[in-house]
């Protein structure tokens, strides 16, 4: 199980983006994860690749609907490059309002298209390695023109893995069919996991004539830890209601299905609509919060992880943001315990 870290870049922190990628590296992190929510998610890992030797460089996830497959597909070549082959392309579809109203781009049957997609960054990376020919005629992507002048040409290391997010079946197959990996969302638990992500994921694996093991699991858990009692119960606290929250989306609900909590989502959704937020977070159950997150004092929380996820998942960060300087003998000593 290799341990990354969230590269945490929200305001001033971009511009301490390679600082950060740096202590990452020298500290053994296995890989750092550039997110995309305030921030484009592939420019933070193009000022890391430059400044570190080791870390693999993640996005978790970069938005593919609001990008053209060619645009996502030479950006990757460039940090594939550019680190000497550590990155790893993870995809995300978002949902409808954001892409058709925020990013105001085309929205249908998001499986297909981001299984298109994938096929359709695959056939523009053969072309830019082989300097041959684009032909691509997907169901909704088409490329079909690349000239000299704007193939970049072949790379020591062409070849990138790709990873998709996703929650419930229908993505986590199409991962089995023709993915690298696949990101589960960090509201999860290893029940969930091993009850509706795998089997799906194993699906669509036998289906391409794949095997399931060759296909990652990823993910960032929930921890809730800390030096005081006070400070535990706080961080408890926001948990639950980071839970609640997304316990009250029907996205989410096959997570609580999994545990047989599907009536709790629903009221949790009747009281979002009814905007009734300061109710929600007492309906998560201790019970329910042991499910989902890692609890466990500072100097415990790698062997609490290994317990988690040894055996089920193959890349774990935590639910933090990691900045140089603060707390890194909590860091240190969680690296250390992963490693065994």
């Amino acid at each position: 199980m290799k341990l990354d870290v969230n590269l945490g870049v929200e305001g001033k922190n971009l511009k301490n983006t390679d600082a950060i990628a740096r202590k990452a590296d020298e500290m053994g992190f296995s890989g750092i994860i550039s997110s995309e929510t305030k921030h484009d998610s592939f420019i933070p890992l193009a000022i890391a690749a430059n400044g570190t030797e080791n870390l693999e460089l993640l996005t978790s996830v970069a938005i593919a609907f609001s990008r053209s497959p060619m645009e996502v597909a030479q950006t990757a070549w460039d940090i594939q490059n550019l680190s000497d082959g550590r990155f790893i392309l993870g995809l995300g579809t978002q949902v409808k309002p954001h892409i058709v109203r925020r990013f105001s781009m085309e929205w249908s049957n998001p499986a297909a298209r981001l299984k298109d997609y994938i096929g359709a960054v695959r056939a523009i990376w053969e072309s830019f390695q082989s300097e041959g020919p684009l032909k691509y005629e997907g169901e909704f992507y088409k490329h079909t023109l690349i000239t000299p002048f704007f193939n970049p040409g072949p790379i020591e290391n062409p070849e990138i893995p790709i990873y998709i997010a996703g929650v419930n079946t229908r993505l986590a197959k199409i991962a089995g069919e023709v993915c690298d990996g696949f990101h589960i969302h960090p509201f999860h638990s290893p029940e969930y996991v091993e009850k509706t992500v795998k089997p799906a994921i194993k699906e669509g694996a036998e289906g391409a004539g794949r095997s399931a093991s060759d296909i990652k699991l990823a993910t960032a858990a929930f921890v809730i830890t800390g030096g005081s009692e006070a400070e535990i119960s706080k961080q408890r606290e926001a948990m639950r209601s980071q839970t609640a929250f997304y316990a009250s989306t029907s996205t989410y609900r096959t997570v609580l299905e999994a545990h047989g909590w599907g009536e709790v989502g629903d009221k949790l959704s009747g009281l979002a609509r009814e905007k009734k937020w300061h109710e929600m977070p007492s309906h998560i159950t201790d019970e329910m919060l042991a499910a989902f997150a890692v609890e466990a004092a500072p100097d415990e929380i790698g062997e609490a992880l290994r317990g988690k996820y040894d055996g089920i998942m193959d890349r774990v960060a935590l639910y933090l943001p990691f900045a140089p300087g603060e707390r890194d003998d909590f860091w240190r000593g969680i690296i250390k315990s992963i490693r065994g």
